[in-house]
């Protein structure tokens, strides 16, 4: 008797095994990594409390007090006030709550067009690979940082787009290339296997057989980069914000509270108006390269240990 020939029904249930066992060995060596479970619950920690800001504390965050100007840390006020009275512990929540805001959507967006670009340049080839890709390489070869602050400083002179969501369109607009580079790259190799010529040979459309076939078998790749592109744009808003191009001053965010440490006096003698916001920062990014370090040893089919 012959052996029975596989049919697309059984390629993709042989896939969708192949996917269960790859998630499964990979959430087993994840949680095997200390370090990277501890960054995990933190992040899970800091987003729960900048999000649950206005249940937290009952403070006003823009009500100047000019009876409470630089007081230092006390019962009343936990991390003290600024130059303005405002009480620096609400503004580190909120200002955490607009921070990651702009880092979980131009991630999220950047991760979406990235991986639309990057599938159907793998996809097609060709023609439509060559167009795609020196597209990609023209948005690459930008100088990011200059291009952000002109194109910010173009979309907030229209007055219709707030700071804080110009920034998330212009990170968007500038940051995929790498992202596609990626995924075109993945896509590539994962084209050639059985169960895609199979979906194709019985006419599936393209647009189903990236999106049902190709683009959960590269999700592993993409999830670990959008990790850490998570950590990028947190750094690129606190760093905008800080020199004064990023987020306006009246929208509290992690990078705007530093902004003031640029004084001498305050970065030397009022300790508690930056120190919280730049511990903030820095534990926030820490966490994610070690999450996302976790990740990528979790997936990568070398690592056994």
């Amino acid at each position: 008797m012959e052996p029975a020939l596989n049919t697309p029904s059984s390629d993709r249930d042989e896939m969708e095994r192949k996917f269960d066992s790859t998630w499964t060995i990979a959430r087993k060596k994840f949680f095997k990594r200390k370090l990277a479970v501890i960054s995990l619950l933190f992040l899970l920690f800091i987003i729960t409390l900048s999000f649950l800001a206005p249940y937290i504390t009952s403070e006003d965050i823009s009500r100047i007090d000019m009876a409470n100007i630089n007081q230092e840390p006390s019962n009343e006020h936990w991390f003290g006030t600024d130059r303005n009275g405002r009480d620096v512990f609400t503004r580190t929540l909120y200002g955490g709550r607009v921070s990651l805001t702009i880092g979980l959507t131009s991630m999220l967006f950047v991760t979406f067009i990235g991986s639309i670009i990057g599938s159907i340049a793998g996809f097609f080839g060709g023609r439509i690979d060559d167009l795609f890709m020196r597209f990609t390489d023209f948005v690459l070869t930008l100088p990011f940082y200059v291009f952000v602050i002109v194109l910010n400083a173009i979309m907030i002179g229209f007055g219709k787009v707030t700071g804080m969501w110009s920034l998330i369109i212009v990170f968007s607009l500038l940051g995929w290339g790498s992202v596609a580079r990626i995924v075109r790259s993945k896509i590539l190799a994962e084209k050639e296997n059985e169960y895609v010529l199979a979906a194709t040979s019985i006419g599936s459309k393209p647009s189903k057989v990236i999106m049902k076939h190709l683009i959960p078998n590269v999700m592993t790749t993409i999830i670990v980069q959008a990790t850490l592109l998570l950590a990028t744009y947190i750094v690129a808003e606190a760093g905008l914000s800080f020199i004064g191009v990023g987020v306006p001053p009246e929208i509290p965010s992690w990078g705007n509270m530093l902004m003031e440490a640029r004084q001498t006096d305050v970065l030397q003698n009022k300790l508690w108006i930056w120190i919280p916001p730049a511990v903030c920062i820095t534990l926030t990014i820490l966490s994610i390269n070690f999450f996302g370090e976790g990740l990528k040893d979790a997936f990568d089919p070398k690592r056994k240990k």
